[in-house]
């Protein structure tokens, strides 16, 4: 196996909007536009854990897939704590498939006091990052209402499998026959690696199914953590590609040799991945348009645009500036790369 399939170029601020947090985004190309759909939180709450409790998702439109993108409003607000997603919505996915957009995401409730700053104790986050779940809402018009499901698209099974605590993170293929599979994020028990599984359904809203038993990715070394994985299907090679955080914990190496940065693995069923031994897509360390260099403190969340040929085009990554990894110094944003093909 070949390493990676290209390289993340010179990079521009797509998305910063005044009074709020920005993080996770996913973009698409419809009506001569470019729509981003992103995670937001009241600066004024403080970054922290408020990602769990005070988060929506919100859209945003642009001329040009490099930004600067502008609010157009609120996607998926509250709407009550008896729902799955009612308190909280998070980590967006937007599709188009068959006349209709589907908007995959992870949303929260809890029953405890609505945060407002950042003194949230560990043993409350931790009992709502436990109740992380996957849901879709769909609409016929991408400037159109998103109506979602009452129940998750996507939950934990007991406590028997790997994945008995939460489903996040979603990254979706929809195939152009409908089939679907999504990638997701979980784990065991607190402490435990963060792990990716995959599931498949017969249409984008179907119903899911775990294609495997095991997670898809598996080490031995439990300071292995991978997180925020992006999924697609490369036509031309018959592959299933996928991109992730590498997310390495007690200074251990991890997949690339550097904490936060993005690798590469592929498969042909996705289900068996592979990692290149050069798997590294990008690097905390940018260059900018401008030409100035910066080690970011977070570049997470990515998600690529492709072409009208199916090609990776841009790359985007929840980012900000800081001293340290999710200590930022003012607002974040979200970061956009040009994709430029692996060098020969």
């Amino acid at each position: 196996m070949e390493g990676n399939i290209f390289r993340a170029g010179k990079a521009r601020i797509a998305l910063q909007e005044e009074g709020y947090y920005v993080w996770d985004s996913s973009v698409i190309k419809a009506d001569g536009q470019y729509h981003m759909f992103a995670s937001r939180w009241k600066e004024s709450l403080c970054f922290g854990w408020n990602w769990l409790f005070n988060s929506e998702i919100a859209h945003y439109v642009s001329d040009a897939p490099t930004g600067k993108f502008r609010f157009k409003n609120v996607v998926l607000p509250r709407r009550g704590r008896a729902y799955f997603d009612g308190m909280n919505t998070h980590n967006t996915c937007v599709k188009y498939w068959n006349g209709k957009y589907y908007l995959y995401y992870m949303g929260t409730t809890y029953g405890g006091d609505i945060p407002e700053n950042d003194k949230i104790s560990e043993q409350y986050a931790m009992e709502t990052w436990n109740r992380k779940r996957i849901g879709v809402a769909v609409a016929d018009d991408i400037n159109g209402e998103f109506i979602r499901r009452d129940q998750p698209l996507l939950s934990p099974r007991d406590c028997s499998h790997w994945d008995c605590t939460i489903t996040t993170n979603p990254s979706v293929v929809i195939l152009p026959g409908g089939k679907t599979y999504m990638i997701y994020k979980s784990r065991r028990a607190y402490g435990k690696p963060l792990q990716l599984g995959v599931a498949v359904a017969d249409t984008p809203d179907g119903k899911f199914e775990r294609l495997s038993e095991n997670p898809i990715l598996e080490f031995s070394d439990e300071n292995k953590h991978i997180e925020d994985p992006f999924l697609w299907y490369d036509e031309a090679r018959k592959k299933f590609c996928m991109i992730a955080k590498d997310d390495s914990k007690n200074g251990d190496g991890g997949i690339t040799g550097e904490w936060g940065a993005g690798f590469y693995a592929e498969s042909d069923d996705c289900i068996h991945f592979e990692i290149p031994a050069e798997a590294k897509v990008y690097s905390r360390e940018i260059e900018w348009a401008n030409g100035r260099k910066t080690t970011q403190c977070n570049l997470e969340r990515p998600s690529i645009l492709f072409d009208e040929n199916g090609n990776p085009a841009y790359l985007y990554c929840a980012s900000g500036d800081g001293e340290s990894p999710y200590n930022f110094a003012g607002r974040t944003y979200v970061a956009c790369m040009e994709i430029k093909e692996k060098e020969k």
